[in-house]
């Protein structure tokens, strides 16, 4: 009888240590990804060097964040188009984007694209 006890406190402590091994890599891997993704928001490069290829791109009045970076993806302007909604949704341009239709290029960044993107407008006191 001793030892199958001994049996079920020993496989309890090892399934135990299992179990926290396995919550600590699920965290350090998750943070890890939550880093990246971070990181990413504020450095993500340009798709192409150089001049690169421009690209016509539309912007509709309803569009969401979402549906803004999926179109950037499908127009190769970027390469993640859930990292860009995210690069939309951070940037000081978020406010200031305008519905229309815009000339863009790969070598941009998604914050020079948005700045595009955002027209500014002239001040009461400015002249052409």
């Amino acid at each position: 009888m001793k030892t199958g006890r001994l049996m079920t406190v020993v496989f309890g402590a090892i399934l135990k240590v299992v179990v926290a091994v396995a919550a600590a890599f699920i965290i350090y891997r998750g943070a890890a990804v939550c880093y990246d993704y971070g990181y990413r928001i504020f450095t993500e490069p340009a798709m192409s060097v150089g001049e690169g290829r421009t690209v016509s791109v539309t912007i509709k009045e309803d569009m969401s964040a979402l549906e803004v970076g999926e179109l950037m993806l499908k127009k190769g302007l970027t390469r993640d188009s859930k990292l860009f909604a995210l690069q939309y949704l951070f940037s000081e341009y978020r406010e200031d984007v305008k519905p229309g239709t815009y000339e863009v290029s790969t070598a941009m960044t998604a914050e020079e694209i948005m700045e595009v993107m955002a027209p500014a407008e002239q001040s009461a006191g400015e002249t052409d």
